[in-house]
């Protein structure tokens, strides 16, 4: 039977030790690993048979979980001081769920949103309830929510202190580390979140644009590039998302036995954290280009028909490459720099954000973090958190282990850009990451030529090479 309104008192050993609001696939999932570490939950679902449902198929941590019909029952059910999660969509909906929740909770309340939230609602919410309000990062997907999620959280530090016991029980572990942790005040969990999710949007644009380049360049089948994957996963690229991706080139669709691949229609969703870190990153100068070619790739996906008339108009790519044009280590060496400067760009952003924010985001402590449950969890982020240990503000390309890589592997990156580009075969991100490494290796970049007609036409001055100072103009300003 459903918890009513009145059925229990702060005295009643039934009572648990946390809420959950929301039980779509990731708070039903996330509420069966909170039950799971030994925590009893009470949960709430808008539509009460889905409540019902899931109680029903949660079999033995069924125990573990209250199931209540109404707010007022849910609020009943926790004890003092209450912690209540919110798994509903992001945005206007958890306003509403804040605001019906309120009169309902006491002071010392805790929530605890969870969803993919803006940072900056994160931000908001987070000063107009204090130390009532946290925002918690949540990566992994379903499944990571199920057996263990990376959790990136942000708020009041006490506040974190509160509901930390539960996160870190739940989190996934490295070697025994708990990846839960406190980011920085207001909106600095979901922020660290969704930078993760832009280098998710990268890595992913990445691994898609060298199975693009064996598929249609080398005319290799879904099942040859299957192994392909399998092989580099047990070298330096391994990696969830490397995995994955030989998982699924290698299955077949059951309705008609061709390969999974060749039934999937390419047209790319989001969620829009990807391109909320392309937002934030121009507000804040920061540079990714891997990440942003990311997103527009994503963006030109969804042009399915537009694409149909480029092609129709103007042809398709010659795309086959010549037999020797490019190897498939070619292919391995340039995924793994682009890799590297992808995730360096993702740093850098963390890095200024937390200067213009005033969070004190350990930059360490968010690759040890990502290093398992998360997405764009990968071998890689353990020698990030040690580089990042010995110097945070340096830029990961330029850390000994990493510059080495980069140093080894670049020419296979600009081999695989050029080759690629020049048979038509699309690799937006890849040559971004190219872009980004010729740029910051030059040190007399061509800016001088936009300060000079930024001068021209706006009279903004420039900087001289030969003297101190600012402020100066050309002859063509009379």
């Amino acid at each position: 039977m459903p918890v009513t309104d009145t059925d229990l008192t702060d005295a009643d050993p039934a009572l648990s030790s946390i809420g959950l609001i929301g039980l779509g696939t990731m708070g039903a999932m996330l509420a069966l690993n909170i039950a799971e570490k030994g925590f009893d939950i009470a949960v709430f679902n808008r539509t009460h048979t889905v409540t019902e449902g899931f109680v029903r198929d949660a079999g033995a941590l069924a125990t573990r979980i209250t199931p209540t019909a109404t707010l007022a029952a849910l609020v009943a059910a926790i004890a003092r001081p209450r912690k209540i999660i919110l798994m509903v969509p992001a945005g206007a909906v958890v306003d509403q769920q804040i605001a019906a929740l309120r009169p309902l909770m006491d002071p010392g309340d805790l929530i605890i949103d969870a969803g993919n939230a803006n940072f900056r609602d994160t931000q908001r919410r987070a000063a107009e309830l204090g130390a009532g309000f946290i925002g918690i990062g949540v990566s992994g997907g379903a499944e990571g929510a199920r057996h263990g999620p990376s959790i990136m959280g942000g708020g009041a530090p006490a506040a974190w202190d509160r509901v930390a016991p539960v996160l870190r029980a739940i989190a996934a572990a490295y070697d025994g580390v708990p990846c839960a942790a406190w980011m920085g005040e207001g909106g600095a969990g979901h922020f660290v979140k969704t930078v993760h999710n832009g280098i998710e949007y990268a890595d992913m644009q990445l691994i898609a644009e060298v199975y693009g380049v064996m598929r249609d360049g080398l005319g290799m089948t879904a099942q040859q590039i299957a192994p392909v994957f399998a092989r580099w996963n047990d070298g330096p690229l391994h990696s969830y998302l490397v995995e994955i991706s030989a998982s699924v080139a290698e299955a077949t669709d059951p309705e008609t036995g061709a390969a999974m691949l060749d039934v999937i229609l390419d047209r790319a969703g989001q969620k829009g954290t990807g391109r909320w870190t392309a937002v934030e990153a121009q507000h804040l100068g920061a540079p990714i280009p891997v990440i942003e070619a990311a997103v527009a790739a994503r963006n030109i996906s969804a042009a399915l028909d537009a694409r149909r008339a480029g092609q129709a108009r103007f042809g398709a790519a010659p795309g086959a490459l010549p037999e020797g044009a490019l190897t498939l280590d070619d292919l391995m060496a340039a995924l793994i720099a682009g890799k590297i400067l992808c995730y360096a760009q993702g740093f850098a952003l963390l890095n200024g954000a937390g200067a213009a924010f005033d969070w004190s985001l350990d930059l360490p402590s968010i690759a040890r973090v990502w290093r398992a449950g998360c997405i764009i969890r990968s071998r890689m982020l353990n020698d990030m958190a040690d580089a990042l240990t010995e110097s945070p503000d340096r830029n990961l390309m330029l850390a000994p282990v990493f510059a080495d890589l980069v140093q080894r592997h670049a020419p296979a990156l600009r081999k695989t850009a050029t080759v690629a580009m020049t048979h038509g075969l699309p690799v937006p991100a890849l040559t971004a990451a190219l872009g980004y490494f010729d740029m910051m290796r030059t040190e007399r970049s061509t800016a001088n030529m936009i300060q000079a007609q930024r001068d021209f036409f706006g009279a903004h001055g420039f900087e001289r090479r030969d003297r101190d100072g600012t402020g100066f103009h050309g002859p063509w300003a009379g």
